[in-house]
This record gives C-alpha cells, sequence and structure tokens, in this order.
C-alpha cells in the first residue's frame, strides 16, 4: 500500500478526505405545479461527502420570468457541515404567469469544488379555463373595481388594498388613473414603501358627469419582479326620472331643516279688505340655521311682508320658530298668484310657499292711515295704562255717547288701575275721511260719523287725539305718537259736497251719541 507523505501547503478542509466536497442529493428537483397566485415551498438537500466540515456561503438564485424565488429557510448556513452530514434549504416559489417555471440555485461553500448547483421546475397553472391572466408581487383586492348600475348622481367610492405578498420590500413607485376625461374617476394614495406583508390602500371617487358606461385602469408601477400591477375599474350611470320636487325636503344629518305649518297661504275668495294671515316657520332639522332673505315672486298686487317675526339674519336653533304674517290689500278684482321665498342655510336653501286668493274689490289705499311716529319702545303690540282727561270742547264727544267726567271721588292712581290696557293706534283703526275743509273734517266707521276741528283734542276708544287738518288728510297726535289718515282725493266735487252736506247735517247727533 502506497504511503501517502504529507505537505504543510495542504488543505487542512480536505486532509484525509475523500470525494469532492459538498453536493446536492437531487441534481434536479421537480417542484409540482403552482396555481397562478399562489406559492409553493420547494426544499432542497445538500450532502458533504468530503470528511471535513464545510461552511456555506452565499446563496443565488435565478428564476424563469414566469415566477418569483426566494430562500425562506437555510438550514445549511447555521454551522459547518460535517463530513457525511445533510442540511436542507427551502425556496418559496410563487407562479405569476401558466406556463413551466424553472430555477437555478448556486452556493458557495468551502469544500474542494467550491460552489454547488441545482434546478427547480415544474409548471403553472391558469386560474380558470382559457384565462392567461398575470399576477404581481403586489396583490390588488380586489383585482376590479365594479361600480355597477348606479342611479343616483352622488360620488362614489371603493378602495384598493395593495399587499406585498413577497419577502422582500417593494417600493411603489407611481399611481395613476387611465381613463377618458368625461368618465369622471379620480384617485388618492398614500402608498409608498411595502415591506414583507405590508399593505396600502388606493381610493378611487367616480363622480358621473354623463349617462351611461364609464372605465378605466387604476396603474400601479413599483420595482417588483413584474414592475407593474393594474386594477380595472367599470360602471353604468342610469339616472332615474325626474320627479316632482315636496315643499319641504327630507331631513339631512347636520343641517337645518326649514318647514311652514301652512304649505300654502290661502286668502280664499271675495276678499275685499285688507286682510292678514300667519304661518309659523319652524326649524325641523337637527342643527341651526339662519334665515337669509324672504321676498315675493310678484309685485304691485297689494300682497305684503310684515317686518315683524321672521325676518332676514334671524337664527332659528332646532325646534325654534317664527311667524310669517303677510298682508293683502286687492289693487284689482281678479285672483292673486304669488309665492313668498324664504332663502335659509339649511338643507335645500330655499322654501317657496304659494300664495293665493281672489278679491271681488280693489281696496284704495288713498284712504289709509300711516304710522308717522311712535314713542320710543311703542310698537303696534304695545299698550299704554292711562286714560288722559278730555278737554271740555270733547268731553261730548265720546263715541258710545257717555259724557266723559272726572272722577272726584278717586285719584289719579285708582282711575289708572280702572283702565284696561288699549293699543293706541289700533284706535284708528276703521275710520275714514269722507270730507275733508281747511279747518274741519268728517271722519266716519261702522259706528257712524262726526266732525273734527283744526287742533281741537278729540277723544276715540278712551285715547285722547289731536287732530291737524292738512292738504292730504288727518294728522292725529297722541303724544308723541304720530298717525296720518289720508284723504281719497279721487272724489267727485259733487260726490263731496253731497257727502259734507249730509255728515254735516248729522254732525250735532254724530257728537252726542
Amino acid at each position: 500500500m502506497p504511503v501517502l507523505a504529507q505537505s504543510a501547503f495542504e488543505n487542512p478542509g480536505v486532509r484525509g478526505g475523500t470525494g469532492s466536497g459538498l453536493i446536492p442529493v437531487e441534481e434536479e428537483i421537480d417542484g409540482g405545479t403552482i396555481a397562478i397566485g399562489s406559492t409553493a415551498q420547494v426544499v432542497v438537500l445538500f450532502r458533504n461527502e468530503g470528511g471535513s466540515p464545510v461552511t456555506t456561503g452565499a446563496i443565488n438564485l435565478y428564476p424563469s420570468s414566469n415566477t418569483t424565488a426566494t430562500v425562506t429557510l437555510n438550514q445549511c448556513g447555521q454551522e459547518p457541515l460535517a463530513g457525511g452530514a445533510d442540511c436542507a434549504i427551502a425556496v418559496s416559489v410563487k407562479g405569476l404567469q401558466a406556463g413551466p417555471w424553472r430555477v437555478a440555485m448556486l452556493m458557495r461553500h468551502d469544500g474542494r469544488s467550491r460552489l454547488v448547483s441545482t434546478v427547480l421546475s415544474g409548471s403553472i397553472e391558469s386560474a380558470g379555463e382559457g384565462q392567461d391572466q398575470l399576477i404581481s408581487d403586489l396583490e390588488a383586492v380586489p383585482n376590479e373595481l365594479d361600480y355597477g348600475n348606479l342611479a343616483a348622481s352622488r360620488a362614489q367610492l371603493k378602495s384598493v388594498t395593495l399587499r406585498n405578498i413577497t419577502s422582500t420590500p417593494i417600493t411603489v413607485e407611481d399611481v395613476y388613473l387611465k381613463s377618458d376625461s368625461s368618465a369622471g374617476l379620480s384617485l388618492e394614495n398614500e402608498c409608498d414603501i411595502l415591506s414583507a406583508g405590508q399593505a396600502c390602500i388606493v381610493t378611487v371617487k367616480w363622480s358621473p358627469l354623463q349617462k351611461g358606461p364609464a372605465s378605466g385602469v387604476v396603474v400601479i408601477k413599483h420595482n417588483g419582479p413584474t414592475g407593474i400591477t393594474t386594477v380595472d375599474i367599470k360602471g353604468e350611470f342610469k339616472p332615474e326620472t325626474s320627479e316632482e320636487a315636496d315643499v319641504f325636503p327630507d331631513a339631512v344629518p347636520g343641517k337645518g331643516l326649514m318647514v311652514s305649518s301652512l304649505s300654502e297661504i290661502d286668502f280664499g275668495d271675495g276678499i275685499d279688505t285688507i286682510s292678514a294671515i300667519t304661518t309659523s316657520l319652524v326649524n325641523s332639522g337637527d342643527a341651526p340655521l339662519k334665515i337669509a332673505d324672504i321676498s315675493l315672486s310678484g309685485s304691485e298686487n297689494g300682497l305684503e311682508i310684515e317686518t315683524s317675526g321672521c325676518a332676514a339674519e334671524t337664527v332659528l336653533e332646532p325646534l325654534d320658530a317664527c311667524p310669517l304674517t303677510l298682508s293683502w290689500g286687492p289693487v284689482r278684482v281678479g285672483n292673486l298668484l304669488d309665492d313668498v321665498k324664504i332663502r335659509h342655510t339649511g338643507a335645500r336653501g330655499v322654501l317657496v310657499l304659494p300664495v293665493r286668493g281672489s278679491a271681488a274689490e280693489a281696496v284704495s289705499k288713498d284712504s289709509q292711515s300711516i304710522v308717522l311716529n311712535a314713542s320710543p319702545g311703542f310698537s303696534l303690540e304695545s299698550y299704554v295704562d292711562a286714560l288722559p282727561e278730555p278737554d271740555d270742547r270733547s268731553a261730548g264727544s265720546l263715541e258710545d255717547g257717555s259724557e266723559g267726567k272726572k272722577d272726584e271721588e278717586g285719584d289719579e292712581s285708582s282711575k289708572k288701575s280702572q283702565v284696561p290696557k288699549i293699543n293706541k293706534i289700533k284706535t284708528l283703526d276703521g275710520y275714514s275721511i269722507t270730507s275733508l275743509a281747511g279747518d274741519r273734517a268728517i271722519i266716519t266707521s261702522p259706528r257712524g260719523s262726526r266732525v273734527i276741528f283744526d287742533g281741537e283734542p278729540m277723544v276715540i276708544a278712551g285715547v285722547r287725539w289731536i287732530p291737524h287738518i292738512k292738504y292730504s288728510g288727518v294728522e292725529f297726535s297722541s303724544g308723541a305718537d304720530k298717525v296720518l289718515m289720508l284723504f281719497d282725493r279721487s272724489l267727485s266735487s259733487f260726490n263731496t259736497s253731497a257727502s259734507e252736506s249730509s255728515s254735516s247735517s248729522g254732525s250735532s247727533s254724530s257728537a252726542t251719541e
């Protein structure tokens, strides 16, 4: 038997050993069949045929274009592999496109051959019959956005979840939308670098611009093996036939809702005097609203909006209400067709109430009374608490026929407590001027007529007035309050003379009624 001489220059790792060092247990490994998008784990075994331990180094994988491969377990690199021992390396293989696949593996080591290789192979099946789809390393869920048939014109939001299904980080370089400008599609995303298993969301909004189908594609560019991921978008806008809008809209969360106690303001038929109707405007929503403006659609029909109650800049809290009063003094015979418009900050922003009526006779405004001035803090709803003492010349002019006498047994305080509160200006309601001269006039009411003189005090319904004869009518003053009663000069001189004669002949009896 020959004797082998030992040299100090020999490799200690192979001294006394036999064989070529680290080798694969199988030169080619059948990885089997993989479905598109799924991942298979393939185990590769290596054996040290030498007599000395072998330390492994870097592992390089070279997959075919229709698959990706990564090392998920390296048992060979944990410690030096003793002679005759085996170790395992697990490779994760993912199918991207149908067809045969192949992965070549190279691994470095410090054994005699310095390099060992093996081949993994198999096939990839389609996800369905006749399909040849491509699955990216960046998985999109869902892989299609279908908005279906949309009847409402409101914007619709859907999201796509992008997930890195590989074991290495993937950088999302760009996300954009490919679609026609008339499709009404837009997107938002916050995707950047996705670690293994990490996900991000892309939001797609569809705001239909026109009737019919809409389509588009979300394109995601990344640095993964496939480099791109796509998501198809489709939908169709089929608007419903428009219906007549209700007077009061449906409630909207977080908004005020203006409703009225009357859906229509109807004065009725046969109107021949000034009439008024009041409706309540109520905020039935769950948020405050502000009235911006109240106006009428028409004009020159005698319809007016009273300034008291609901007005511009009025703020109504939830369940609060304010009164809206409309007065109508017909200016011509016939039907009234008008609307009152209330603009506000609540749902829909406007409330329209129809105003209807029929006039049998026009009301002349030439004989109306006009409030010229009122005492501080006075309004048509305010009242006075005292009855002034009438002058001697008007003491016998009370309308009820009784003389005004001073209570000699009581004082002013007792007399004040006995007099009910009255509306001063309203005491002139129903009066009109039937005759007007330089220093006198005849006024009439449903209770009769009376002659008044310029500057001579008179008492009407317990209120002391001082009349001042003017060209346009008679101005009544009571303290700081002034009311101008207009005279209709459209009357003929014949009618005026007849009216004055009739009034003068009955003035004595009228004065003592």
